[in-house]
C-alpha cells in the first residue's frame, strides 16, 4: 500500500497532474471572502419586460416623446378644473351673450370684457388662444378635441388588440382548414375601402340610430362617430390578426408546446400561458402603433366633416372650422395642427421605441 500512495503521488510522463511538491504551502491557501465576492458574477434576474424596458428607457428619442405625451395628457386633464369656460358655452357678460367676443386674438379680451374689468375691477380669465366666430373659447375647446382624438384612439387600439389577438390565435393554433377559411375572411375585409364604409354607415346611422341614441351618453358623440367605431371595429384589427396568426405558427410547433400537449393541458391555457406570452413584443409595438394611426384617421374624418357632431369637438372638427378663414385666424387651424402633430409624433417614436426595445430580432 505505502508504495502505491507513492506512485500516485509522482506526476506521470505527459500528464496534467501538478507536483504539488514543487510549491509552497502559501501557494494554495484558501480564499476569503472578500475574493470569494470577487469571483461572484452572477447577474441580476431579469425578465422579458424588464429587460425591455432597460433598453427603452436608453432610447431618447423615445423618453422625450413619453415626457411630451405625459405633459399632453396632464394639461388635458387639469386644464378644465383651471378654465372656467366650457367648450359649448359663448362667452357672456352677466348672463347676457357678448357679441364682440367673436374672432378674438389669442390673450385678448373683448371690449365688453375690458369694459366690466374697468367698472367692477374683477379679472377675468384670458382667452390663451383667443375665442371663435361664435365667441367659444379656442382653448377649452382645444382641450376637449385633444380629449376627444386621444380617446378615439385609445379605444380603437383597444377594440384592435381584442379583436385581433382572439382571431389571430384561433386561426394560427388550429390550422388547416379552419385558419384556409379564416385567412380568406382576412382577405376579403382587408380589400375593403375604410373611408366608402364610414360613409355608407354613416348616412345608415344617422337615419336609424339618430332616434335611438337621442338623449343618451351617445348622442354627444353622434351617428358619425359611432360609425368610425364600427369601421375600427370592422376592419383596423385584420392586421393584428395576420401578425399573430404569423407568430403562432411559428411556435406551435416547438418542444415546450409540445410537451404541454402531451401532459393534456387544455388548449386555451396553451394560449394563454406558453404561446401568447410569447407574441408579447409584436402585440405591445402593434398596439401601440395603431393610437397613433386611429387618431389621424379621426382627423381627417372629421376634417371632411365625418367626426363628432357639434358643439362637441375634435381636432379635426377645429382644423376644418377654422379652414374658412384660414387667411384672416390662420392661429386657429395652426394651433389643432401642431397639437395633432405633436400627438402622433410622440406616439409614433414611441411605438418604435418599443419595437427596437421589445422586439428580440433586432437584438
Amino acid at each position: 500500500m505505502p508504495n502505491m500512495e507513492n506512485s500516485l503521488k509522482k506526476r506521470q510522463l505527459l500528464s496534467a497532474q501538478i507536483d504539488l511538491s514543487k510549491f509552497n504551502n502559501d501557494d494554495f491557501r484558501k480564499a476569503t471572502d472578500e475574493e470569494k465576492k470577487q469571483q461572484d458574477v452572477m447577474g441580476e434576474s431579469t425578465t422579458f419586460f424588464k429587460d425591455g424596458m432597460r433598453r427603452l428607457r436608453k432610447n431618447h428619442l423615445a423618453m422625450g416623446s413619453i415626457i411630451v405625451l405625459f405633459a399632453i395628457l396632464v394639461i388635458i386633464l387639469i386644464a378644465p378644473h383651471i378654465c372656467p369656460y366650457t367648450y359649448e358655452e359663448i362667452i357672456s357678460i352677466n348672463g347676457v351673450a357678448d357679441s364682440t367676443a367673436t374672432n378674438l386674438a389669442p390673450m385678448t379680451y373683448s371690449p365688453q370684457e375690458e369694459a366690466y374689468m374697468a367698472s367692477t375691477g374683477e379679472h377675468l380669465f384670458p382667452h390663451l388662444f383667443g375665442t371663435d366666430k361664435l365667441g367659444r373659447d379656442y382653448f377649452i375647446r382645444c382641450i376637449y378635441g385633444t380629449r376627444v382624438s386621444l380617446a378615439v384612439g385609445v379605444l380603437a387600439a383597444i377594440m384592435v388588440l381584442i379583436i385581433g389577438v382572439v382571431y389571430g390565435s384561433i386561426s394560427g393554433y388550429a390550422g388547416g382548414k379552419v385558419d384556409m377559411v379564416m385567412m380568406r375572411i382576412v382577405d376579403v375585409i382587408y380589400s375593403l375601402p375604410d373611408m366608402l364604409i364610414i360613409i355608407l354607415l354613416s348616412v345608415v346611422f344617422n337615419e336609424r340610430l339618430a332616434p335611438i341614441i337621442k338623449g343618451t351618453i351617445f348622442a354627444k358623440l353622434g351617428a358619425n362617430m359611432l360609425s368610425m367605431f364600427f369601421v375600427f371595429g370592422l376592419l383596423y384589427w385584420v392586421t393584428m390578426a395576420r401578425l399573430i396568426r404569423g407568430q403562432i405558427l411559428a411556435i406551435k410547433n416547438n418542444e415546450y408546446v409540445l410537451a404541454a400537449k402531451a401532459i393534456g393541458t387544455p388548449n386555451g391555457r396553451i394560449l394563454r400561458r406558453h404561446i401568447l406570452p410569447n407574441c408579447l413584443s409584436v402585440i405591445i409595438i402593434t398596439t401601440a402603433l395603431q393610437v397613433p394611426s386611429a387618431i389621424f384617421t379621426e382627423s381627417y374624418l372629421s376634417f371632411l366633416g365625418l367626426g363628432v357632431s357639434a358643439p362637441l369637438t375634435s381636432l379635426g372638427s377645429l382644423a376644418n372650422d377654422a379652414r374658412q378663414a384660414m387667411q384672416s385666424y390662420p392661429y386657429r387651424l395652426v394651433i389643432p395642427a401642431i397639437i395633432i402633430v405633436l400627438i402622433v409624433l410622440a406616439l409614433n417614436l414611441i411605438g418604435d421605441g418599443l419595437r427596437d426595445a421589445f422586439d428580440s430580432k433586432l437584438d
